[in-house]
């Protein structure tokens, strides 16, 4: 089953705020307490996979920003 737009949209927001902190997956695993496997398969689109309000919620804490830097200004 495909990704949503918006699902999409902040698996890449997630993973640019990553790269942006020249963190890894592994610096990410560390830092929220998802497994490194489970971040791994959300960003290459393996399984379907996708993060839900909480790993938001999560990340905005670990990168000390808004859960609204996540996600979109507008609906798709």
């Amino acid at each position: 089953m495909a990704l949503a737009d918006i699902e999409q949209y902040v698996i890449d927001k997630v993973r640019a705020k990553r790269l942006e902190l020249d963190w890894t997956q592994e610096d990410l695993s560390a830092a929220s307490g998802l497994s490194q496997g489970f971040i791994g398969d959300i960003e290459s689109g393996k399984r379907g996979k996708k993060y839900n309000f909480k790993h938001v919620n999560i990340f905005a804490k670990v990168f000390k920003c808004s859960p609204k830097d996540f996600l979109p200004d507008h609906p798709f």
